[in-house]
Formats: structure tokens, C-alpha cells, sequence
């Protein structure tokens, strides 16, 4: 007599890409996993080099990691480059379609495992629902980024609009409510024709993603219904919304600025009174929007923390020169305590939650953007690249943000009068400064409620994201 087989959970393989802003926020998602299936059985897939720098969180069992093999070298990119932050801006295709040549490794290692799999892979690793379907697995892709966001984005690569105009504002073909201005393209696509590697790579990105079972989105219901819809209706998939999903803070470099020096910095200002700066581990500003954002710091003369990479065009990893801040500016600044230089990383979510934070200067990636507005800290958008134009769009039309600029290209200006102006409107006591704090307020709330039990919608989203999956 035949037994009857138990209800089992599949083996879960997380592939995030290759990029340090995605590489936490996918091993949060296991974590959350296995908060709802204790014992399930998770792997997290990457190359050698981002696994080796992962401080894994205690668990029992512990989350697999296993390594596919990368030659950065041989794709012509430097030694060692295993992230995108170790890449320069002009070398971002390149990583991009090296990247590609994992799927064969990948293959092998989901081939080799007996269990029934459930693969959820970034979206630029979207070919991994052609391997699931080979292997009888289920997939997902987990965006994490916002629905608005990468629904935009993904638009934006697949019909080039601005290139159907000579309009500086023109409407989506298949959003046709969402009208955007020529400024918020990234120069990549600005440039795109169509035929070139960068629109080549992300139309691949983008079919591939469209054969996926489900999309696993890091967002929160209550926030973002209508980007929700529109990821509906672009991929023909159920969208499940899972945000906020909160990378967990990490352990500094040896050669940064010790963290604790930085808070003890932050304890001796009064609350709500210090902006913090920083644009991200992928892009920076020029030198000259440097120069004049560093020039309207000082003329605003509030307390400023500000964690800086050297500008566009220098190997992130250069020694910070001092030409490329006003001559003296960080001396006055300092000793006036007013001002505080970290150079390189920064504990940004011991930033964001200090009392004395009182407003985040992003370039509004989509793991910043949650992390401010979870600690109810407004923001003060200037996008640089990918979807943080839409990103700084969606906190501006729920009153979190004002935006101060877009990108860093040549004709990207920036005054310093203008930093003066937004530091006042967000920081000071006006009306405008008052309602982003309320608004803002109210958002932090909605997103902790999304991981109350029971009931939170984040929470009966996995679940029932689980529920699908499960044979």
C-alpha cells in the first residue's frame, strides 16, 4: 500500500544580482521565509567574492550559500570586480551581460537538487525562469525596488518614448496616465537607439521576466496600489507586495570611519536638526555639483552629516581629494561642528534613526527611500540613475520629498541657493516642513503595520505567495 507523502515546502534558491544595495535585502527575504516555514530549506546563490563578505544572521537550520564561479577578468572587466560597485558608470553594460554567463553554472547547481525547487531571482537574472521551467520548478522575480518605479522603468526600456517626440514631456504608450519629463531619463537611455547593448540587454530582462510564475515585489500594499496594477498588467502576473523588506544593518569596513564616532557626532545636536547626505555605492554626483551643494551647506548653516564617494568619472575607491570641496570646507565646518565628512560607507539606518536626523539628502534608490521614510525622516531627492526618477516622482506626490535636482550630466545644474531653499522648506519650521513630518509620520506607521501579525499585508502576501508555491 502505497504511503501517503507528507506536504512538503519546496527548496528555495535566492539569486540576487550582483550589486550591494540587492545582495542583503534577498537575504532578509530569507529570513522572513523561514519566519513563516521554520526549516525551510533556503540557498542563497552569488559569486564567491559577495558571499565571502556576507556576515549571515544565526539560524537553524542555517541558510545555504553557494558559489557560481566569476571571472571578472575575462569579460574584460577589472580583477576582481564581482559588483557593480566595483565598476565605473561606462562599464555597467559590461557587467551587465557578464553577468549572463552564470546561467550555465547556475543550471547545473538547480539540476543537482532532488527536491522540488521554487527559484526567485532578481529581475536582471530573469533567464532563471527558462531554468525553472526546464527543471519543473517554480519562479519568481523579487523586484527590490518599488511597483511605480520599475513598472516605469521597464516601460521606459521597452518603448524609448522620448525617443517619439521632441517634446520635453510625453506620456507612457502603455501607461498613458503617466507623463514624464525628458529630464527624468537616465543617460542610458537617452542615448538608447534601439539597437544598441544597453536597450538589447534589458529587453531581454524584460521577456525573460514576463515568463515568470509570480512577482514578489518590495513594496507595501497600502502605499503603491497603482503601480501594483500597473506590474499587472505589464507582466500578466499576480504582483505580491512584501515591503517593507528591510536590509539588515551591516558591520563597517575596516577602513571606514568608526560608526560609533559618527552617532556620538549625531548626540550633540538637537533633534530634527542634521541632514544627512549620501548618494548611494553605485553612482556621485560631478565635482562641480559637488562644489556648490558643498557651498550651500555651509551658507545654510545647519548641521549636516554627509557620506561622501569622490565624484562622477573617479574610481570610487581613489583617496577623496581636497580640490574637490571648497578650499577649507571641511576645517570650518568642522570646527564649527556643523559639519561631518565620512568618506566612503556610513551606518545609514543608525543614521536615519538618531533623533537629531532631520531630513535625508538621496539620490532616492529604493532601499534608502523605505529606510527614511520607516524611521519618519522626509526626503530631499536628487536622482541619479535607473528608477530613482520615479522613485523621487512617487515621494513627491505623497509629500515626503522635494526634489532639489535630477542626474549628474553636464546640463544637471545645481545652485547652492537652491540647496539653501530645500534644507529650509523640509528642515525649518514652515507649513510645508510640517506636513512632509505628519505625512511622513503616517507612512512609517502604515509600513510597520505591513509586518504586524496577524493580519499585516505584507505578511498575508508571503503567505499566500507560499501557499501558491507549495506542492
Amino acid at each position: 500500500m502505497a504511503a501517503v507523502e507528507a506536504k512538503r515546502s519546496p527548496h528555495f534558491v535566492l539569486f540576487p544580482f550582483l550589486a550591494h544595495g540587492h545582495v542583503p535585502v534577498f537575504l532578509r527575504l530569507a529570513g522572513l521565509l523561514r519566519a513563516l516555514r521554520p526549516g525551510l530549506e533556503v540557498t542563497l546563490v552569488s559569486t564567491p567574492r559577495l558571499l565571502g563578505s556576507l556576515t549571515l544572521p544565526p539560524a537553524s537550520p542555517p541558510v545555504r550559500l553557494h558559489a557560481l564561479p566569476f571571472v571578472p577578468a575575462d569579460h574584460g572587466l577589472p580583477p576582481g570586480a564581482d559588483s557593480l560597485a566595483d565598476v565605473q558608470i561606462h562599464q555597467f553594460i559590461t557587467f551587465f551581460t557578464a553577468s549572463e554567463s552564470l546561467r550555465p553554472a547556475f543550471e547545473k547547481f538547480v539540476s543537482g537538487i532532488g527536491s522540488p525547487v521554487c527559484i526567485v531571482a532578481d529581475a536582471f537574472f530573469g533567464w532563471t525562469a527558462e531554468v525553472a521551467r526546464a527543471r519543473g520548478a517554480s519562479h519568481a522575480v523579487f523586484l527590490p525596488g518599488g511597483a511605480f518605479g520599475n513598472a516605469v522603468f521597464f516601460s521606459v526600456w521597452e518603448h524609448l518614448p522620448h525617443a517619439l517626440t521632441a517634446a520635453d514631456e510625453f506620456p507612457l504608450p502603455d501607461f498613458p496616465d503617466v507623463v514624464l519629463h525628458r529630464t527624468q531619463i537616465p543617460r542610458f537611455i537617452l542615448s538608447a537607439t534601439g539597437a544598441d547593448p544597453w536597450t538589447a540587454f534589458f529587453r531581454r530582462v524584460i521577456a525573460s521576466c514576463r515568463k515568470t510564475d509570480a512577482l514578489l515585489v518590495n513594496t507595501v500594499r497600502e502605499l503603491e496600489p497603482s503601480g501594483l496594477d500597473m506590474l499587472r498588467r505589464s507582466f500578466g502576473v499576480q504582483p505580491w507586495p512584501i515591503g517593507p523588506v528591510l536590509a539588515e544593518p551591516t558591520a563597517p569596513s575596516s577602513d571606514s570611519r568608526d560608526d560609533a564616532s559618527i552617532i556620538r557626532w549625531l548626540d550633540t545636536h538637537p533633534p530634527r536638526s542634521v541632514l544627512y547626505i549620501s548618494f548611494g555605492s553605485q553612482n556621485s554626483i560631478s565635482a562641480d555639483q559637488m562644489m556648490e551643494l558643498a557651498l550651500g551647506l555651509e551658507a545654510s548653516g545647519r548641521p549636516f552629516l554627509w557620506a561622501l564617494r569622490p565624484p562622477l568619472g573617479f574610481d570610487a575607491k581613489d583617496v577623496f581629494r581636497p580640490e574637490w570641496l571648497p578650499a577649507g570646507f571641511e576645517e570650518r565646518t568642522a570646527r564649527a561642528n556643523v559639519g561631518l565628512l565620512a568618506r566612503g560607507w556610513a551606518p545609514q539606518m543608525r543614521i536615519l534613526s538618531h533623533p537629531s536626523t532631520g531630513a535625508f539628502l538621496s539620490h532616492c534608490g529604493w532601499n534608502s527611500v523605505l529606510e527614511s521614510l520607516s524611521r519618519g525622516v522626509p526626503l530631499i531627492g536628487w536622482p541619479l540613475g535607473a528608477e530613482q526618477f520615479f522613485n523621487a516622482n512617487l515621494a513627491v506626490e505623497w509629500g515626503v520629498c522635494v526634489e532639489l535636482a535630477r542626474g549628474n550630466l553636464e546640463s544637471s545644474a545645481v545652485e547652492s541657493r537652491a540647496v539653501v531653499e530645500a534644507e529650509r522648506t523640509v528642515m525649518g519650521d514652515t507649513a510645508k516642513g510640517d506636513e512632509m513630518r505628519r505625512v511622513v509620520a503616517a507612512i512609517a506607521r502604515t509600513m510597520e503595520a505591513a509586518w504586524e501579525a496577524p493580519g499585516g499585508s505584507a505578511a498575508e502576501s508571503l503567505e499566500g505567495f507560499l501557499r501558491c508555491v507549495e506542492p
